[in-house]
This record gives structure tokens, C-alpha cells and sequence, in this order.
């Protein structure tokens, strides 16, 4: 049997680790992780060569969901869009010597964002990866300038038909919204490439109209999210109907929490295992 599980395979964002690349590798698959997210950060503290360690990996029975993330790349400014296009040339290399399927890009927060330019910029970015077999995964994030909905992420695929650009599914970027699962309606199950899921208390973010929403998301996203079941999100929302539609891609856990980073890496995997499975079982 591959290791792959024969079911939804299972990851682990490598940000919900602290440790070294290794030790984040090492303890996701003693926790029973099928594959993990790995950041590009892990690889800025990784001495050796991509390739070498893409193998290593691997030998640990671990796959990768996808190499990420790229940032800010869709409708860039004219000061730097050749800069951008530069950056994700050398992800995608990257994501090929590592041995990764997919690339993950966001959907861009720069306040420069231009709107007219961002269909142009993910179709060149889509058959860049294609030359490459590889995919792109394309996530709203709650504070994007534009595409900040899983509906309009979906709306852009549509547009474009590249069969390798498919969407990420995040359980805190669409309630942070205020969206539900309604975001889901006529997505094929194929189109989407990855669930990611988190918590989070619900009194901790304004609504978005507020005038300090984008600063109060980014502090609660990216430092205060929580295991899934642990905050008051209704995740079975959204798992519910992908459940319903068969929807066979990877399905993890992605946290960014600073009190869980500072512990040991092994004890937050297993935890992180144990939520993943109260709410997906294999």
C-alpha cells in the first residue's frame, strides 16, 4: 500500500510546529499525518540541497500537500510585478526539486492589488506551473484586496479553465467573513485541492465593516487560531457537505498559534492528530 491513505489523505501545516524542518517532518508523521504543508521558511533554516531533502521526506513516508506560500503575486503593481513573476518562477522550480504536486498562492493583500490585472497574472502563473506538471492552489484569505471569498477564488477558476488551477478551502478565512457554507454551492469536489481547518473563538474577530477588521483578522490569523473543535466556528458546516459530494483531497489542520509553536513539536502533532480525527475520521 502506498502511504498515502487509501481515504482523504491527512496533513499538518508545517507553521503549526516549532523545531527545525526535520524535527516538524519527524513528528508529523509519528503523529499519524499522511502529508504536510511545507513553508518556505523551513527551508531558509534547512542547510542541504532541496532535492536531497524533498527524497529525505519521503523516505519518511510523508508527502507533501503543497510548497507555500506565495504572496501578493495576482494584480501586482507595475513596481513589482517582474519581481513577483521572478519569485514564483523559483517557487515552482523549487516545489519540482522538493517533489511537491502543488503550489499555493493567495489571493493578494497588497492595497496596490490592480483588479484588471489578476486574471491575466493566475493564468500565466497556472501554465507556468502546467510546463512543470505541477498545480496551483488558489486561497482567499479574509483580509485579500480583492478575492477575499471562497465564492469569488471559484468565480475566477471558472473564468480562467486552467485544469490545474484549483481552490483551497479554509474553514477560518470563510466564517471570518461571515460567509458559510453556501460558498460551496457548485464547486466540484475536484476543483478543490485542499481543506485546511482551524478554530477560533468568535468574539475574538470584529465584523468585517469594522474599520480595524484587517488589522484585528491578521493578529487573531496569525496568532491566535485554534486546534479544530477547540474555538466556536461551525466547522461541520462546511465538512458536512463536502462529505456529501464525496470529496476525496487532503484535508489538515493549519493553526497558527503562537503558545503551541513554543512547545514540543511531537506532543502539538499528536494533539493536533487527535482534533483532526474528532472531526475527519479515517
Amino acid at each position: 500500500m502506498s502511504f498515502q491513505s487509501l481515504c482523504n489523505p491527512s496533513f499538518i501545516n508545517t507553521v503549526v510546529l516549532g523545531g527545525s524542518a526535520r524535527q516538524k517532518v519527524a513528528a508529523a508523521r509519528a503523529a499519524g499525518f499522511d502529508q504536510i504543508e511545507l513553508w518556505r521558511e523551513d527551508l531558509d533554516g534547512y542547510e542541504g540541497d532541496a532535492e536531497a531533502f524533498g527524497k529525505w521526506i519521503r523516505q519518511q513516508s510523508v508527502a507533501l500537500t503543497d510548497y507555500q506560500p506565495l504572496r501578493d503575486f495576482d494584480g501586482a503593481p507595475d513596481v513589482a510585478r517582474e519581481s513577483k513573476r521572478a519569485e514564483a518562477l523559483s517557487m515552482l522550480d523549487m516545489a519540482v526539486k522538493l517533489g511537491s504536486t502543488t503550489v499555493l498562492t493567495t489571493a493578494s493583500s497588497d492595497l496596490r492589488c490592480l483588479a484588471n490585472r489578476i486574471d491575466e497574472d493566475m493564468c500565466w502563473l497556472a501554465r507556468e506551473a502546467a510546463s512543470r506538471s505541477l498545480k496551483i492552489a488558489y486561497e482567499a484569505v479574509a483580509w485579500s484586496t480583492v478575492n477575499y471569498t471562497l465564492k469569488a477564488t471559484w468565480e475566477l477558476v471558472q473564468r480562467l479553465a486552467e485544469p490545474n488551477l484549483g481552490l483551497v478551502v479554509d474553514t477560518f478565512h470563510i466564517f471570518a467573513r461571515n460567509c458559510d457554507a453556501r460558498e460551496l454551492a457548485g464547486i466540484p469536489m475536484d476543483r478543490i485541492f485542499l481543506v485546511q481547518l482551524s478554530d477560533v473563538n468568535l468574539d475574538q474577530i470584529l465584523h468585517p465593516e469594522s474599520e480595524r477588521y484587517r488589522e484585528n483578522v491578521l493578529q487573531v490569523a496569525r496568532h491566535q487560531r485554534l486546534l479544530p473543535g477547540q474555538g466556536q466556528l461551525p466547522i461541520e458546516s462546511i465538512l458536512h457537505p463536502l462529505r456529501e459530494a464525496n470529496y476525496l483531497g487532503p484535508v489538515g489542520v493549519e493553526v497558527f498559534n503562537d503558545g503551541l509553536k513554543a512547545l514540543n513539536p511531537e506532543e502539538v502533532a499528536r494533539e493536533a492528530f487527535s482534533a483532526l480525527q474528532r472531526v475527519w475520521p479515517k
